[in-house]
């Protein structure tokens, strides 16, 4: 784990082993989520990049009689 320091102006600099291992560049967007008391960044992805990752899912759905 690895230690961060928040700036005057709330700026954070995402360790670089954590940008390799993500894959984060510069100028790319981050989703942040608010979970109890933590803080989780998530990089956006590009739709041609998320494609395919449900590759496999089952989608059979069992569905009610008076659903369509």
């Amino acid at each position: 784990m690895q230690t961060v320091s928040v700036s005057p102006k709330y700026q954070v600099v995402i360790p670089r082993e954590l940008r390799i291992a993500l894959g984060i560049r510069p100028g790319q967007k981050l989703q942040a989520l608010r979970y109890g008391d933590r803080l989780e960044l998530i990089p956006q992805r590009s739709m041609a990049e998320a494609r395919g990752f449900l590759r496999g899912i089952d989608a059979h759905v069992e569905r009610e009689d008076d659903r369509i």
